[in-house]
């Protein structure tokens, strides 16, 4: 019997993600923040720095994955709050837990495919990437990572007034960006540098993608895997709690 209900909850999910993804995939916040943002700070990044290829294509896959994943998830519960389908949707036999699962999997199937754009323009240019199947499980489990992270920004405040929900991500997002080796190898940071990196799922991706395209890492290829799992799971269960003490506040 739990079976049959969870099963039934997660096709409810699959449904909610659908949906997500034909609405919420062209609106300003997500094409601004997931697209415009990571392609603007790479330009930053690059112009006018001779760099190896292969650390530019770390830097530009890391931040395309990063923003893009996490450019819907906050969005979707303050749209919906405020144009009164979330209400809908909770009076209906769907759970808050497979409400959330379809938000995560709409972020994780819009970052995960924008992210195979940086991936070809890279190959393009040249990028040897050595271990092609750890590449794209750390693609994987970061786009489930920050989705379910995305998720967990849109939790508080409780409001329907979705640029507030955004301005707190942003607050969140772009020093991760800083911190995580995507402008700095971690090996290059000092002490200090490498223990605040190592609080940020993304430092684990970037470390995924260096071991694939230039053989070497920080930490070990299990302990990215670890960490990148550990972290989607926290942001996950941490989404789906506070979500359920903070939905009825914004309903209110």
């Amino acid at each position: 019997m739990r079976e049959y209900v969870f099963l039934d909850q997660l096709k409810r999910a699959l449904s909610i993600a659908k949906k997500n993804l034909r609405i919420y995939y062209r609106r300003g916040p997500v094409v601004i923040f997931g697209l415009i943002m990571p392609f603007f700070l790479f330009l930053a990044f690059s112009v006018g720095r001779n760099m190896p290829i292969e650390r530019l294509f770390t830097g530009l896959l890391g931040m395309t994955i990063f923003f893009s994943s996490m450019s819907i998830g906050p969005a979707i519960v303050p749209f919906e709050a405020r144009s009164r389908t979330l209400e809908r949707l909770l009076s209906t036999p769907v759970s808050v837990w497979s409400l959330l699962i379809g938000d995560v999997i709409a972020s994780f199937l819009y970052g995960f495919l924008i992210s195979f754009v940086p991936l070809t323009i890279g190959l393009i240019l040249g990028v040897n990437i050595a271990n092609g199947l750890i590449l794209f499980l750390g693609m994987v489990l970061a786009a489930l990572c920050f989705s379910s992270f995305s998720v967990l920004l849109s939790a508080y405040p409780p409001t329907d007034v979705p640029s507030t929900v955004m301005m707190i991500s942003n607050l969140v997002k772009f020093p991760l960006v800083f911190i995580s080796g995507v402008f700095i190898p971690i090996w290059e940071l000092q002490d200090w540098g490498r223990i605040i990196a190592s609080f940020s799922p993304l430092t684990y991706f970037t470390d995924l993608v260096n071991y694939s395209t230039q053989g070497i890492s920080y930490y070990s290829v299990f302990v990215d895997f670890v960490a990148l799992i550990g972290f989607a799971v926290l942001f996950l269960v941490f989404a789906i709690k506070i979500h359920e003490k903070t939905l009825a506040k914004r309903l209110a």
